[in-house]
């Protein structure tokens, strides 16, 4: 019987990105990121799922389909959590949450930049694969958004 590579099952990527504060925070809007995330096809508002809060669904170039479901939004200190309340192919795991933080760069080099961070904290029941895929695909969409930034920079 083979048994579970014990992982952790929380993802933390973070990048630099070369824009300023109110900048960026105004892309990360769970309907806008087809507009910078490449591996996006498109983003839509899903109707009548929740009077509580926006669900919005993600289609990627692959294929998969992701319904997210906005859990906590912060103008102020510049955040959003979501989850994934559904999935096609569905999910290896019972549930993820997710956070996008923006913080402004106030000294150095990169003064005037944004200092965001994406973090993912999963069920238990995820293994080193899905922790790695996660990885894996925040670092490509941070990427994205920093050459989003510099493209619009132009």
């Amino acid at each position: 019987m083979a048994t579970a590579i014990p992982t952790s099952t929380s993802v933390l990527e973070s990048a630099v990105i070369d824009a300023p504060l109110a900048y960026v925070w105004h892309l990360i809007k769970l309907q806008d990121f087809h507009k910078w995330w490449f591996n996006l096809s498109k983003c839509k508002h899903v109707k009548g799922v929740s009077h509580e809060t926006d669900v919005v669904k993600w289609t990627f170039k692959d294929g998969t389909v992701l319904d997210v479901k906005m859990e906590e939004h912060s103008a102020i200190n510049h955040f959003i959590t979501y989850s994934v309340i559904a999935s096609t192919p569905a999910l290896t795991y019972s549930s993820v949450l997710s956070t996008i933080r923006c913080s402004p760069v106030t000294s150095g080099k990169h003064e005037g930049s944004t200092f965001v961070t994406w973090s993912a904290n999963f069920s238990s029941d995820a293994d080193a694969g899905v922790i790695e895929d996660a990885r894996f695909k925040r670092k490509e969409a941070l990427s994205d958004l920093l050459s989003h930034a510099e493209m619009l920079k132009r």
